[in-house]
Formats: C-alpha cells, sequence, structure tokens
C-alpha cells in the first residue's frame, strides 16, 4: 500500500486506544478535567456501568461559546502553550487528546456555562462529526455526556467485562481522585442509585473523615499523619502503623502534584522505611502525597499518565524513605497518637523461679525510676497523674511472659520479650550506623561472570560499592572479581549478594540490600540476646524496662512487626465489670 495521511477520525479512533481503555478511563479523564477548570463539586452518573452513559457534571470555570468545538479538536488544551509549560505541567490534563478520543468512540454532548455568559452553550459529537453550538440550560460549569461507549467499534466493546466489574473500576478511580482532592465534594451514582456522597473536607477532622470514609475506619485510627518538607520535596498525608498491614499492596496511594500514579521508586522508598517493623510478606498502607517542582517531574511519561518520571529519583527515594522512616521512629509509647494493638487477653502460664542470665541483668542495670528504688507499687497513680509515664509503672508480671502496669488512663500490657527485642535491636542499629561498614577480606577472592553493561555498572559505582563494605575489581570485558565484603555477612553467598545488588543499582539507581541484610542480622542477635519467657523480673527491672520503651524508636512493635504493648482504659475495665450499670 502506498503512504497516506490517515483520516482524522481513524487518527483519533487509535489515539482512544491508548486513552479510552475501558469506561473507568473515560470518568478519570473527565473527572480530571472538571479538577482543572477550578470545580469543587463534581457529580458522576453511571449507567450499565458506563456503557450506557457517563455523565460528569462539574461547577467549574466552564468553556466560552467559541471554543466548544475547538475542545473537541485534537491536541487542543488551554493548559500549555510552550515547551516551556510542557517542561513544568502543573495541571492534570495537558494533551488535549481526552475529549476527541472519548467523542472517536462514543456519542458525546457537551454543554457548558463559563462565568462570563449569560447563557450556556452544548454541542455534540457522533461518530466523527461535530455539530454547531446551540443555545442550552445550564449553570456555570460543565457536564459532559458519553452514550453507547464503543458502540461503533463492536472489537473493543467485546473486551468489556460485566456491568459491575466496569463499575468497580470506575468506583476505584474517583476514589483515587477523591482521595488526592479532600476539597472537593464528590457523588457518584450507578443506575440511578447514589453508591458515594463525599462533602468538601476543608478542615483536618473533615479530611480524616475523608480518609476514614475511603480507607476504611481501621486504617484511620491505626495511621498518623505525616507532614515533611525536605530540599524542596513536601511530603504529606497518611501511613498506617505497622501492627495495620495488608496481605498485599492494596492500599497504597501516591499523589505527584496532584496526580495519582504508580511508581516503583516511592514504592520502594516506601517498603525500605517500613523494612524492620513489618512481618514478611506483610505490606504497608498509605495515602501520600508529593508536591515537587514540576519541572523535576515528567509527567508525559505514559501515555494514560498512570506513571511519571523523576528528574532525580535517587534524592526523592532518600527524601521518601527517610521522612517515613522518621515518622515511624515516632511509634513508641507516648509518641503515636493511637495505641498499637487492640486489648488482648494474656494466656497465663506456668511462673518459673528461674533468673535471669547475667548479660540480660547487665542490660537493665542501673535504671531506677523512683528516686531512693522505692518499689514501683508504692506509687500513687492518681496523685501524681500528671507526672505519671505514658507506661505508667509496674505492678506485677503475669505469666512470665507479660508485664502489668498502671498509668493515668488504666492498665497496660506489655510484651517483655517483644519489647526488649526492639531495644537491644535499636541499640545495635545505632552502633552498626556510627561505625563504618567493616569489611573483611575473602580468603580466596570469588570471581563472577556478568555482562559488560553490570561491569561498566560496577566500575561507574566503585564508591558507593565500597561504602556498601564491597571491594569488587573488573578483571575484563564481563568478568568481576570479589575481594571483600562486609564483616557481619562473611557468611553469605557473596556472588548472589553482588548480583542482588547490581540488580539494584541498575533498576533503581541505589541500593539498600547490604544494609537491609546486615540489619536482619543484627535483629537475629537482638533476639538472641532479649529477654525470654518464663523469666523473672524485680519490680525495678521491669520499670527500667518501661522506660526505655518510652526513648526507644519503633518500641511499638518487636522486630517482626508484632505489637509489643496494648492499653485497658479505665473505663473499658469498668465496662468489663459492668460497674455504673
Amino acid at each position: 500500500m502506498p503512504i497516506q495521511q490517515l483520516p482524522n477520525h481513524l487518527i483519533n479512533q487509535i489515539a482512544a486506544g491508548e486513552v479510552v481503555e475501558r469506561p473507568a478511563s473515560v470518568v478519570k479523564e473527565l473527572v480530571e478535567n472538571s479538577l482543572d477548570s477550578g470545580a469543587s463539586e463534581v457529580q458522576v452518573d453511571i449507567q450499565s456501568g458506563g456503557q450506557k452513559l457517563i455523565r460528569v457534571r462539574d461547577n467549574g470555570d466552564g468553556i466560552e461559546h467559541d471554543e466548544l468545538a475547538l475542545a473537541l479538536s485534537r491536541h487542543a488544551t488551554s493548559k500549555i502553550t510552550s515547551l516551556e509549560d510542557l517542561e513544568a505541567i502543573a495541571s492534570l490534563g495537558f494533551r488535549g487528546e481526552a475529549l476527541p478520543s472519548i467523542a472517536s468512540v462514543a456519542r458525546l454532548t457537551l454543554c457548558s456555562r463559563s462565568g462570563n455568559s449569560e447563557s450556556a452553550w452544548q454541542i455534540e459529537a457522533d461518530n466523527g462529526k461535530i455539530s454547531e453550538p446551540r443555545p442550552a440550560a445550564h449553570p456555570i460549569g460543565t457536564t459532559v455526556e458519553v452514550h453507547d461507549l464503543f458502540y461503533n467499534t463492536p472489537a473493543r466493546r467485546r473486551f468489556l467485562r460485566t456491568e459491575r466489574t466496569e463499575f468497580g473500576h470506575i468506583e476505584k478511580w474517583l476514589r483515587r481522585l477523591a482521595l488526592s482532592r479532600p476539597d472537593v465534594a464528590f457523588t457518584l451514582a450507578h443506575n440511578r442509585r447514589t453508591v458515594l456522597q463525599l462533602a468538601a473536607a476543608l478542615d483536618d477532622e473533615g479530611r480524616r473523615q475523608r480518609i476514614a470514609r475511603l480507607c476504611g475506619e481501621p486504617f484511620a485510627e491505626q495511621s498518623v499523619f505525616l507532614a515533611r518538607e525536605t530540599e524542596g520535596i513536601a511530603l504529606s498525608g497518611w501511613i498506617a502503623l505497622p501492627t495495620y498491614n495488608r496481605s498485599q499492596p492494596d492500599l497504597q496511594y501516591w499523589f505527584v502534584n496532584g496526580r495519582s500514579i504508580s511508581d516503583k521508586t516511592l514504592s520502594h522508598a516506601a517498603r525500605h522505611a517500613y523494612r524492620d517493623v513489618l512481618f514478611h510478606g506483610r505490606f504497608p498502607a498509605y495515602v501520600l502525597s508529593i508536591t515537587i517542582d514540576p519541572a523535576t517531574v515528567d509527567a508525559n511519561a505514559h501515555p494514560a499518565k498512570h506513571e511519571v518520571r523523576f528528574r532525580d529519583g535517587r534524592r526523592v527515594h532518600g527524601v521518601v524513605s527517610q521522612s517515613i522512616e522518621a515518622a515511624l521512629a515516632e511509634t513508641k509509647p507516648g509518641g503515636a497518637t493511637t495505641t498499637p494493638a487492640p486489648a488482648v487477653q494474656p494466656t497465663l502460664r506456668t511462673q518459673s523461679p528461674m533468673p535471669l542470665p547475667h548479660a540480660v541483668r547487665e542490660s537493665l542495670a542501673g535504671y531506677r525510676l523512683l528516686s531512693g528504688g522505692a518499689p514501683a507499687a508504692a506509687v500513687d497513680i492518681a496523685a501524681q497523674a500528671q507526672e505519671v509515664p505514658p507506661l505508667g509503672y509496674a505492678v506485677a508480671q503475669i505469666g512470665g511472659v507479660y508485664v502489668l502496669a498502671e498509668n493515668a488512663d488504666g492498665l497496660v500490657i506489655v510484651d517483655m520479650h517483644a519489647a526488649h527485642e526492639r531495644i537491644l535491636y535499636e541499640k545495635l542499629k545505632k552502633g552498626f550506623e556510627d561505625k563504618a561498614v567493616v569489611r573483611q577480606p575473602l580468603l580466596v577472592p570469588a570471581g563472577v561472570a556478568v555482562a559488560e553493561s553490570e561491569a561498566d555498572l560496577v566500575e561507574q559505582s566503585g564508591d558507593v560499592l565500597e561504602d556498601l563494605g564491597l571491594v569488587i575489581d573488573r578483571a575484563g570485558p564481563t568478568s568481576l572479581v570479589i575481594r571483600e565484603v562486609p564483616a557481619l555477612l562473611r557468611n553469605a553467598d557473596a556472588e548472589t549478594l553482588l548480583r542482588d545488588v547490581l540488580a539494584d543499582l541498575s533498576q533503581a539507581g541505589r541500593t539498600n540490600r547490604i544494609e537491609d541484610l546486615c540489619h536482619d542480622c543484627l535483629a537475629t542477635m537482638a533476639c538472641h540476646h532479649s529477654i525470654r519467657a518464663n523469666r523473672m523480673l524485680t519490680l525495678d527491672e521491669m520499670n527500667a524496662l518501661l522506660r526505655e520503651m518510652e526513648t526507644t524508636e519503633r518500641a511499638d512493635q518487636c522486630n517482626h512487626g508484632r505489637p509489643t504493648w496494648t492499653a485497658i482504659t479505665m473505663a473499658e475495665l469498668d465496662k468489663l465489670f459492668l460497674r455504673g450499670q
């Protein structure tokens, strides 16, 4: 066939293949347009899972009469005018492809009234044909109706799923958009039944209620708010306490300059921040928003704008990881605003009179809470309510496992092994981080065959590898020699370690694998040297443990992600015993 120019309608249908995947894609594009127009209210009406009707109405700025037809033309937009604008995108939409692409695969009606106009105007598009604008009744804002999606492309229509499935995708996207813009009111209806109605959240409590509505009350109750700005990168949002974790990454939301995206760099940064407070195989939950100079973000990296590309991904990774890690460090008694876990009933066990090992006694020695070392049981909690520390004062030990303490609110139950394990682990980590990584030469240097690109990467990253405790020489175009490894990992498989590190460096530009493996070793050491069950503690030793917990980062969880303590208030105790009823 000879080379020929494609018809505009076919060009639009090809573009629709990138922009319009399913009804949810249409909803996403139209609602993003509404948000870009400054709308404070967005109403979405769906029929038959979006196949029959998608209607999006907003109270934004509207479209001028003489611009209606232009809005349905390819690459026509009010959001950018030059290359400089394209390189610093601040809006959600900017390509000018959404409306013409949708209009090429559906019957579309666009009705709008701008603030400068005394009346509204309406225009229609059907199979590439655009009608003349005509007067209509409409308040300030815009309504877009999309009828019979894919009616003229039956092959694509056959790929749609059931009505319920397609509406599920629509609801999922609208929830994402509602999370990104709590200041906007959203309404979603399906087959004339209201499914979601969210008022605009203009204060902290309103934003918390929106989080609870969209992510669940348990998430809202067991999460802390994070707001931090470093190096021109502002990170804010809600991160769940480690004890609220998931079996899959289904409650992880990222927004970059208001745009809902998925990004491996950001996900890796969050996973690294949670690395030693979660069970293996469990996933953290969070709703996080990044505000960054638009010029440092490429929003044009994905046809449907689901992904972005950072100019300096390593810096973004570091800021995000450190910010989340700093917030998690405050998950200690008196630090977090929520309790780490619901109250549990401890299982009674036979108490053993076996004394504590010398090493454990030594680690607890030297701590005396009360002046003169008076017995903790003698403290008048009620009289000193203003001075009682978060975990209170120890009163007993039960089952050789739990420490019972009384604070200003009621009863505190501490798992002494889990708590002491976290304390020792944080001390070992601090000692490890304060000293440079100790390297150990291999008795027999290990040769490793690699790709030429990996060998080049080793030469480029020599300083980084040495900081990690790895000394690698290049022996040829595709061969490396491992001469030194971190002393803590002397028994590890050096070749596997190197290959994993190179994979991280090539994919993310950085690696935390060495640090994580070393921390795993330290965690094992802390576990083996912490207090065991069925060990008798004196009141002074119990109080020493409580005071250490209050000053230790991440003390709400042990190294494996288990809670270290819980509380039962006096009101809850009164309810158990029917007091006052």
